[in-house]
């Protein structure tokens, strides 16, 4: 469905808030926010078998055609990385994490020794990109982890051609704010024909996901 872009509102759950310094915030934060150690690891298998339905959903959407260059943002373990370089020959991986770039790289290895895939440390806000580099960009599970959600969409932006597409799909009960406010922001930051959704994967193991589409004009 479209969305109604109403007013801006804050985004409540950024880095360094009070759940997120609590014991159990931690825990997350090792486990699957920036993913380390144990924890990380153990984190990312489940993210694994969890996320993998709708990884491979937003790819989909996103319908990347061989010769574009794909950017994913926080790709995790790997699932939805390895399902955008079956289509295109030009994807890129970044994440702040070093557990899952080498989780990534593990599950990726072919399609990184055919060079059709490459990863490198970054963030939605950071991504190390040249402008208008990249066809299409897309994230999963990972908006609710942007300390700053405005300013990661205008870097999503300055590394998009124009036309170029962006696919962003997140649990709706970890969404730091409500669908509307998340498709003006988008806005502000640049993009068009913003759309959002909701989706259920076929299966249990995953939640609900709040899902945005917009293109770089």
């Amino acid at each position: 469905m479209n969305t109604d872009c109403g007013p801006e509102r804050s985004y409540p759950f950024r880095r360094g808030d009070a759940p997120l310094r609590s014991i159990t915030g931690r825990l997350l934060v090792n486990g699957f926010g920036l993913p380390r150690g144990l924890l990380g690891r153990v984190g990312g298998r489940l993210m694994a078998h969890g996320n993998a339905a709708t990884e491979r959903h937003a790819v989909a959407i996103a319908a990347p055609a061989e010769q574009e260059v794909v950017l994913v943002v926080g790709p995790g373990p790997g699932v939805g990385l390895a399902a955008a370089a079956r289509r295109s020959a030009h994807v890129i991986g970044v994440d702040p994490s070093d557990v899952m770039l080498a989780m990534a790289g593990r599950r990726c290895a072919p399609l990184i020794a055919r060079g059709r895939l490459r990863l490198a440390p970054g963030t939605a806000a950071d991504t190390g990109e040249p402008d208008a580099s990249v066809d299409v960009v897309i994230s999963v599970n990972n908006v609710q982890l942007w300390p700053d959600v405005p300013a990661a969409l205008t870097e999503l932006h300055r590394v998009l051609r124009p036309g170029g597409r962006l696919v962003l799909s997140t649990h709706e009960k970890w969404l730091p704010t409500d669908l509307g406010t998340l498709a003006a922001t988008a806005q502000r930051a640049g993009f068009t024909s913003v759309r959002t959704w909701t989706w259920d994967p076929p299966t249990r193991m995953a939640a609900r996901a709040a899902q945005l589409s917009a293109v770089r004009t």
